[in-house]
């Protein structure tokens, strides 16, 4: 593994960072984000069907306990990335090969992993990028990466876990019969995201990732203890504290559009406001390709029709529109 650095670990344009007018500055000041939000609390253990739909019609995430995930396993997975991140930069780019992807300055990515750029903001992150179906063909004879992708493996099977049982019981909440269901989570189009955010003394005030609502079915969160999470809600921004041994499950548009819009996709945001970095374990789950998501408020679509036309919408207008491209009776998005 080569040598660690420090600043030099960062992207080349993070460097310069402090000035740079193609940052997206906070305009607000830190007042504009209330007190950290009262998010519910979910028992997967004793999973209640009524607690969970309340969360996800009034909240649309909620906090995660008895969740099964070893706590080992998550620390190692942190330590590990951490020092992935903290290898030079282009140590990384040489390492971080097919099936993952190494990203920086947006979330938003092509279906082969690579950065999508036409986003009118830049974000404050780098990432890793990792298709867990593909994961078995990643072979390195480095140690940690070896490890690593080991981790990973155990993780995403926790994950694949935990979502297949959270969208059980949503589908029988939400009375969706055998065939409005199936295919509409799919194991195999589960990736993890692993982002670093620089610390407040590189980025000043910018955002580590802009206001927005997630594509996925199910996203499942796993911050460290810097915090910096926000979800919109009432007309306010909340923080969403970090607590130990817990993880975040947020809503996404397919899940939204699966519901009838009964379940929310919450918008939320991340600001780098801490003297240290922050390290963050995401993971994203989709249904499966070809299925057709049938809803009294939208046009039949697939989550391939939905991608294709965020990829088209950040390209064209540096944004994305998301699901009120395939509202019905929807005004014109220009």
């Amino acid at each position: 593994m080569p040598e660690m650095c420090n600043l030099e670990s960062y992207p080349p344009v993070f460097r310069q960072l402090n000035g740079a007018p193609q940052i997206a500055e906070l305009k607000n000041p830190m007042e504009d984000t209330q007190d950290s939000a009262p998010i519910p609390l979910v028992d997967l253990q004793f999973l209640s069907q009524d607690k969970l739909g309340e969360a996800c019609k009034d909240w649309g995430l909620f906090r995660l306990v008895n969740h099964g995930i070893p706590p080992s396993l998550l620390s190692q997975l942190q330590d590990h990335a951490k020092k992935l991140f903290s290898l030079c930069f282009e140590s990384k780019q040489a390492l971080l090969t097919s099936p993952m992807s190494y990203f920086w300055g947006t979330p938003a990515l092509t279906p082969s992993g690579a950065a999508l750029r036409g986003a009118l903001n830049f974000n404050c992150l780098e990432g890793l990028n990792v298709p867990l179906y593909r994961l078995p063909q990643f072979q390195s004879e480095d140690h940690m990466l070896d490890c690593f992708r080991r981790l990973l493996e155990e993780y995403g099977r926790h994950l694949a876990r935990i979502a297949t049982t959270l969208f059980e019981t949503m589908a029988k909440n939400l009375n969706l019969g055998p065939k409005q269901s199936k295919s509409k989570l799919a194991e195999s189009t589960g990736f993890i995201r692993v982002y670093r955010y620089p610390s407040s003394s590189l980025s000043d005030e910018a955002w580590g990732m802009m206001a927005h609502t997630d594509s996925s079915v199910l996203s499942i969160v796993n911050q460290d203890q810097v915090g910096g999470l926000e979800i919109f809600k009432d007309n306010k921004w909340l923080l969403v504290n970090p607590i130990p041994n817990t993880i975040v499950v947020l809503i996404g548009d397919m899940m939204q559009a699966i519901s009838d819009d009964e379940y929310i996709s919450v918008e939320h945001r991340v600001r780098v406001k801490k003297q240290e970095e922050r390290l963050s374990i995401c993971y994203f789950v989709f249904p499966a390709e070809g299925s057709v998501i049938y809803s009294s408020k939208y046009k039949p679509f697939t989550y391939t029709d939905f991608q294709e036309q965020v990829q088209k919408d950040i390209k064209t207008l540096g944004y994305k529109v998301g699901l009120q491209r395939f509202k019905l009776n929807a005004d014109t998005v220009n």
